[in-house]
């Protein structure tokens, strides 16, 4: 990969990571932008759906079921707009689970690049599979 590639890369991530300080999530905060023609086009954190309190999880500490990821945020607000996530690139400070792998290659995402690794891999094993450029960086934070 191109330095300046990569550069850009981390400053994305690093964005991610300031957008994932909105995510009102004690567990895990993660934060998603999405980039197409080097214009970010949509941005998503954690959290609960529009309307609902802002806790993430019930009293034993587990995440609530009904919270939404920031890939799946980022990918409904740019559903809302008049963007295209079409061959945009993905930027999220963790790397995505199962459901928003689904939702990344039905949006039309060409490419993900991440900072953390998620618990499980099967997300990343289903991106692969549909030929979704996958990037893994460090940021220097």
């Amino acid at each position: 990969m191109e330095k300046k590639q990569y550069l850009l890369d981390q400053r994305y991530l690093k964005m991610a990571n300031i957008w994932a300080q909105n995510s009102y999530c004690k567990r895990r905060q993660v934060g998603a932008i999405l980039v197409k023609d080097k214009m970010i086009i949509s941005d998503g954190y954690n959290g609960t759906p529009s309307g609902f309190e802002n806790i993430c999880e019930d009293e034993n500490n587990k995440t609530k079921p009904y919270v939404l990821h920031a890939e799946a945020n980022a990918i409904t607000k740019v559903a809302k707009s008049n963007n295209s996530s079409d061959g945009a690139t993905l930027y999220v400070t963790s790397s995505p689970c199962l459901e928003c792998a689904k939702l990344i290659i039905q949006a039309g995402i060409k490419r993900v690049v991440f900072t953390d690794n998620y618990r499980l891999e099967d997300g990343i094993s289903l991106l692969k599979r549909a030929n979704i450029e996958i990037v893994q960086v460090e940021t220097d934070e």
